[in-house]
C-alpha cells in the first residue's frame, strides 16, 4: 500500500488509503496502537466518518476515516515538529500495511 503525504497550508496529511474501508481503518488503528504504542484518547464516531485522537512522540494527531475521502492521519497543529513526526509515522504504518509500500509526496 502506498502512503501519500499532502501538504496544504503548512500542515501535512498522511493519506493511507484514498478509498479505505471501515475494516481497513480498524486494521490501521490496531497498527498505530500496537506497533507505535499509542493509546487513543478520544474517539468520535459519526455516521460517515471516524476521528480518533492520539499522542505520538509528544505531538497530537487524528486518525481520520471518511466514506468520501478514505483514511488519513493529520496533526492537530501545523508545526514543523508535527509534520516531521507524521512523516515518520506514515512510513512506519505504510511499511506495516505492505512491506513493499512506497511513499509518495504531493505538494
Amino acid at each position: 500500500m502506498s502512503v501519500t503525504l499532502r501538504t496544504n497550508l503548512g500542515s501535512t496529511e498522511a493519506v493511507l488509503a484514498d478509498d479505505g474501508t471501515l475494516s481497513l481503518f480498524y486494521h490501521i488503528a490496531d497498527i498505530v496502537s500496537n506497533d507505535l504504542k499509542v493509546r487513543f484518547v478520544n474517539k468520535e464516531d459519526e455516521a460517515d466518518s471516524l476521528n480518533w485522537n492520539f499522542r505520538y512522540k509528544g505531538q497530537n494527531f487524528t486518525l481520520h476515516y471518511s466514506i468520501y475521502n478514505g483514511i488519513s492521519i493529520v496533526p492537530s497543529e501545523s508545526k514543523d515538529r508535527s509534520n516531521k513526526v507524521l512523516t515518520e509515522m506514515a512510513v512506519a504504518v505504510g511499511t506495516r500495511l505492505d512491506a513493499g509500500s512506497a511513499l509518495r509526496k504531493i505538494a
